[in-house]
């Protein structure tokens, strides 16, 4: 029998929503301050997933000012299929509210945004057999919308706002049979996460909840996957339901640190007398009845397309004069647009890590008075780098309100190849009077022929989302803060999770 491993999606792809046209199955999630933002994702069996672009990458759609806060942006996405156009409905939190865009193919372009006067976050979309357009917002409320034009017309009035717990959120409205099924996300999107589920016969209600609420949930379990919730129901071509939804996966000793942020898991959904049935999130399933793996992702960048791949992501934007493949063809040209990753307005340009433990690295040279190199980012205020000047290569720590330079190796003029590596299965022992316990070890090297030189081990611990706060992950990238460097390749290998 053949199965699946979770994460489907790994590393930062939190508050998963899907949609099915045909066999194809297409995906989004929040991105918060990243830019472009909203990835789109394409599967054929759900558990193998591409990325196809991003909803929102062009500058005039998306912005986030330099003085809202990093997990401040785009909020939880949902997308949905209707008489031939893809839509998406989405929150940008702290600039400008709930938004609509469309497109005819997924891959886009998508329209500039339309403003919708919905208050609160997390807007949802469905349809009703005569056309008319129904939004739930966390809250909950349920208005009834025109999303082409950006009008409220009806609403948005009280209808179910879930069990009780807090921070109910997430909300996903779908007429199956007969009946209108709400589905709710509550308990905060941490240890309690949860998913509670209503129905009725009308989607104004009354709503009646679930007699086995929560339908998912992993709280106070020893269950290696933590904080599920948030979940987005679809029915498969051959008629099985599934469903996405968000977790954790904490390593080290407690209280346990998740540094890879919040990921999309896939379940299976089972349905009696009218309820579906969920449960915990386990690591591994049966695998849906169409399986069809894409291409392996090829591991290293050698920057010759005509654009940048399009999982490639840069903190609240990124300037045209900040980047560029053209100046010096099959390399990323990367110029500073601020002096300092401790600030906002800094030119970075990464990934998301994807497994725990990963090896990143980039071959940099850069140009008189220049300084780049490769960080492993959280916000402004959680990083590692390692950094290539005239004549040096340095690996600085910003911890809180603490930055050190904490190795520095005299190197030869020209190109240099610089490496991170992130591990948990062989991770040295700690330093003595220190507890041990943390996800993992972050090392960094400078590599030549003649072999690498480790320049530094540093404790992951405080590049996670226990220490650093916030909705996002770790994000792993090049970036320069003086002068201007040309990055040759840019590599990432991983081990993780794969469907077999």
């Amino acid at each position: 029998m053949r199965t699946y491993d979770n994460p489907v999606l790994p590393g930062f792809h939190p508050d998963p929503s899907v949609c099915r046209v045909g066999e194809d199955y297409y995906l989004v999630c929040s991105s918060f301050e990243y830019f472009p933002a909203v990835p789109v994702f394409h599967s054929r069996d759900l558990v193998h997933w591409r990325q196809i672009g991003n909803v929102l990458d062009r500058a005039g759609q998306f912005e986030v000012p330099r003085g809202l806060n990093v997990s401040d942006g785009i909020y939880a996405p949902t997308i949905r299929h209707h008489d031939g156009r893809f839509y998406v409905i989405t929150t940008n939190v702290g600039a400008g509210g709930n938004f609509v865009v469309t497109a005819e193919r997924p891959e886009g372009p998508w329209s500039d945004p339309v403003r919708i006067d919905l208050p609160g976050i997390d807007p949802d979309l469905a349809w009703d057999e005569d056309g008319t357009c129904w939004s739930a917002v966390a809250g909950v409320g349920l208005a009834r919308v025109d999303p082409d034009a950006g009008k409220v017309l009806e609403g948005p009035h009280p209808v179910w706002s879930g069990t009780g717990m807090a921070d109910p959120e997430g909300p996903h409205l779908y007429r199956i049979g007969d009946w209108w099924y709400l589905l709710v996300s509550e308990g905060g999107t941490a240890e309690g996460h949860s998913v509670s589920v209503a129905r009725a016969r009308s989607p104004r209600g009354p709503f009646e909840p679930a007699p086995h609420n929560p339908v998912v949930s992993n709280r106070s379990t020893g269950l290696p996957v933590r904080c599920t919730g948030h979940a987005d129901l679809v029915q498969a071509a051959d008629g099985t339901w599934w469903a996405v939804l968000l977790g954790t996966r904490p390593r080290g000793f407690f209280p346990r640190f998740h540094v890879l942020g919040r990921e999309t898991f896939l379940v299976p959904v089972e349905w009696s007398e009218g309820w579906p049935y969920i449960g915990t999130v386990a690591e591994r399933y049966p695998a849906p009845a169409a399986f069809s793996q894409f291409p392996a992702e090829p591991a290293r960048d050698d920057f010759d397309g005509p654009a940048l791949a399009p999982c490639y992501l840069s903190p609240r934007g990124r300037p045209d004069g900040s980047w560029s493949l053209r100046e010096r063809p099959g390399r990323l040209t990367l110029h500073a647009a601020g002096d300092s990753l401790d600030r906002p307005g800094c030119t970075f340009v990464g990934r998301r890590q994807t497994d725990h433990d990963c090896r990143v690295a980039a071959a940099v040279e850069t140009g008189p008075g220049g300084r780049a190199g490769l960080s492993v980012r959280m916000d402004e205020a959680h990083h590692y780098e390692i950094e290539a000047s005239e004549g040096a290569a340095e690996v600085w720590a910003r911890i809180g309100p603490l930055r050190r330079r904490v190795a520095r190796l005299a190197v030869p003029g020209g190109p240099l190849t610089l490496a991170v590596e992130c591990r948990t299965d062989d991770a040295p022992p700690p330093a003595r009077g220190v507890r041990p316990g943390g996800p993992d070890t972050i090392a960094f090297s400078v590599e030549s022929p003649e072999g690498a030189v480790t320049l530094a081990e540093l404790d992951g611990r405080y590049l996670s989302t226990q220490v650093a706060g916030g909705f996002t992950g770790r994000v792993i990238g090049m970036y320069v803060t003086e002068g201007s460097a040309a990055f040759d390749w840019f590599e990432y290998r991983g081990r993780g999770s794969t469907a077999r």
